[in-house]
C-alpha cells in the first residue's frame, strides 16, 4: 500500500508538459497541482473497514449493476486472481468467462516467468467478435473456464459452471488436531512466532522479473506452525481453500496468515496459496471488533483460489503465524500473538476428481509491432532486486527493494510541433524497509522518481516512520477488486 501510495504520488506530481500549455504557464499550473496534491494513502488510512469509500468501487457489492458480456482474466501469481473466479461465480453463465493461468501480473501472451504465453490477444478477439460485431464463434460453447497450465496444476484444465467445480463444490475437511497426523518441526500451538515471517513472501504484485515470486518455503515454515497431510494419491485442489482455526488472542489487535504449500519428498516447500484476516475484522470487513484479551474464539477465512495437484507421495503442509513482513503492518501488541487449539481447527480444500480428458489447448501467441520503448542501461552499479540483510546482534532485519527492471525505461510520446521525440522516463526504488524486533518497531521509505524528458524531474520520498500505520487491516489492498 505505501509503495503504491509513494507511485501514485509521482505520477500526480508530474509538472504539465510546455509543448502542450505553453511555455508562460506550465509553471504556475504545476505549483497549484503540487498545492492540491496528497498522498492517497492518508485517505486510505482514514478508511479502515469496507465502508462506502471503498464499496463505491467493488463490483462485488452488486454483481447485478453488471449488465455487460465479461472475459475476466488474471495470473494465478497476481493477488487479483479471486476476481476472476467471483464474476464466474456470481453472473450469468450466458455472458461469463474466465481464464487464469500461470502468470504473473502480465498478460497471458507477454511469455514472462513462469509462463508459459498463449495466444491472449485470439482469445479477446474472438470474444470482441462475437459480443460486438455479432460475428458466430464458439466463445460460448465452452463453459466459463480457467486455465492452469503450470506443473503443480491440472494442464489445460476448464473450469467449468458446476456446483462441484466452483462454489458448491466437496470440500475436503483436515482436522489439524488429527493425532495420526504428520507434525513439522515448526511450533504448533504457539502464535507469537519470528517477526521476520514473511521475508520469502515475494513481491506483492509480480510482474516476471528474477525474484517476484516466493523462493523454497521451508526457512518460513519454520517460523510458522506447522500441520502436515500425506497425500496417497494424487489431489486436484480448484478453488478458494479455508480455514477454521480456534484461537485465543492475548491482545484486543492482531493477524493471523494461512499459507498452503506443496512438500517434496526432497523437503522442498512450494507455496500454494495464503490468507490473511484481521482479527479486529473477524466478524466482517465493514466493522472493527476488538478482542476481549484471553478469550477463545474460532475464525474462518479464506486463502486465495488456486487450481493445484499435488502429487502422490508429497505432503500438504498448512503453516500458520501472527506476522507476515513486510506484506502486513504489525499491529500494536500484535507481537503478544495468539495460542492455537489444533485440536478445534480444520483445513478445507476444494477437491476436484481427476478427469482423463484435458484436451484444451491454446495457440502461441501473436503479437503486433512492439511500441518503441528502449531501457537504457544504469550509471549506477546494479542492485539486486531484493535483497534481504539480517543483523544479528542487533535483532533486525532489512529488505531492499530496487525493482528497477534492468535499467530505466523509455516510453515515446507524440512529437513536438518541433519534430523531436520526448519519453517518460521512470525509476522507481523501494525501500529500504527496516524490521527490527519486537513486532511493532517497523519503519520505511519509498523513492519514486520520474523524469519527463523536459529537465523537469519529480521526486518523491515517503517515509513512514515506525508505529504511523496503526492499525492496519492486514492484507487489505487500497485497490478493491
Amino acid at each position: 500500500m505505501h509503495a503504491w501510495a509513494a507511485t501514485t504520488l509521482a505520477f500526480a506530481a508530474r509538472p504539465p508538459d510546455p509543448a502542450h500549455v505553453g511555455e508562460a504557464m506550465w509553471r504556475d499550473m504545476w505549483l497549484k497541482r503540487l498545492e492540491a496534491v496528497a498522498p492517497s494513502v492518508h485517505t486510505w488510512l482514514t478508511h479502515r473497514t469496507q465502508d462506502a469509500y471503498w464499496r463505491s468501487a467493488c463490483v462485488r457489492e452488486d454483481y447485478g449493476a453488471i449488465r455487460a458480456a465479461v472475459l475476466a482474466d488474471g495470473g494465478r501469481h497476481d493477488p487479483y486472481r479471486d476476481t476472476v473466479l467471483r464474476p464466474v461465480e456470481n453472473l450469468p453463465p450466458d455472458r461469463v468467462r474466465g481464464l487464469i493461468g500461470p502468470w504473473s501480473r502480465r498478460y497471458p501472451d507477454r511469455g514472462l516467468p513462469p509462463g508459459p504465453a498463449i495466444d491472449f490477444l485470439q482469445e479477446t478477439l474472438r470474444w470482441w467478435d462475437h459480443w460486438l460485431r455479432d460475428k458466430k464463434t464458439d466463445v460460448l460453447s465452452a463453459p466459463p473456464s480457467a486455465l492452469v497450465r503450470d506443473g503443480r496444476a491440472p494442464s489445460g484444465d476448464r473450469l467449468q459452471r458446476d456446483p462441484r467445480l466452483l462454489g458448491g463444490r466437496p470440500r475436503l475437511a483436515l482436522p489439524l488436531g488429527d493425532p495420526g497426523r504428520v507434525r513439522t518441526p515448526g511450533r504448533p500451538g504457539a502464535g507469537a512466532l519470528p517477526a521476520a515471517h514473511g521475508i520469502d513472501a515475494g513481491r506483492f504484485f509480480p510482474f516476471g522479473n528474477d525474484a517476484d515470486l516466493p523462493p523454497d518455503q521451508r526457512e518460513e515454515d519454520a517460523r510458522s506452525a506447522c500441520f502436515e497431510f500425506e497425500v496417497a494419491e494424487e489431489t486436484w485442489v480448484l478453488g478458494r481453500p479455508r480455514v477454521n482455526l480456534r484461537l485465543t488472542s492475548a491482545s484486543p489487535r492482531g493477524q493471523v496468515i494461512a499459507r498452503l504449500c506443496d512438500v517434496a519428498p526432497d523437503g522442498a516447500s512450494t507455496l500454494v496459496t495464503r490468507g490473511a484476516l484481521n482479527l479486529s475484522s473477524r466478524h466482517g470487513r465493514d466493522q472493527t471488533v476488538p478482542w476481549k484479551p484471553g478469550t477463545t474464539e474460532n475464525v474462518v477465512f479464506d486463502l486465495h483460489g488456486i487450481g493445484c495437484a499435488f502429487p502422490a507421495g508429497h505432503r500438504i503442509r498448512l503453516g500458520v503465524s501472527s506476522a507476515y513482513w513486510h506484506w502486513i503492518w504489525p499491529q500494536p501488541g500484535s507481537e503478544a500473538g495468539f495460542t492455537l487449539d489444533p485440536i478445534d481447527s480444520t483445513l478445507e480444500l476444494p477437491v476436484r476428481t481427476r478427469e482423463s480428458d484435458l484436451s484444451i489447448t491454446f495457440g502461441e501467441p501473436e503479437e503486433s509491432e512492439p511500441l518503441g520503448v528502449t531501457v537504457s542501461a544504469p550509471l549506477d552499479e546494479p542492485r539486486p532486486e531484493r535483497l534481504v540483510l539480517r543483523d544479528v546482534a542487533a535483532g533486525t532485519w532489512r529488505l531492499e527493494v530496487d525493482p528497477d527492471h534492468g535499467g530505466t525505461r523509455v516510453y515515446p510520446r507524440r512529437p513536438r510541433m518541433h519534430g523531436g521525440r520526448t519519453g517518460d522516463v521512470h525509476d522507481r526504488r523501494v525501500g529500504p524497509a527496516v524490521r527490527p524486533h519486537p513486532d511493532t518497531d517497523t519503519d520505511t521509505d519509498t523513492d519514486t522518481d520520474t523524469d519527463t524528458g523536459t529537465d523537469m524531474p519529480s521526486e518523491r520520498r515517503t517515509p513512514v516512520p515506525r508505529n504511523a500505520l496503526h492499525p492496519v487491516s492486514p492484507g487489505h489492498d487500497p485497490r478493491p477488486p
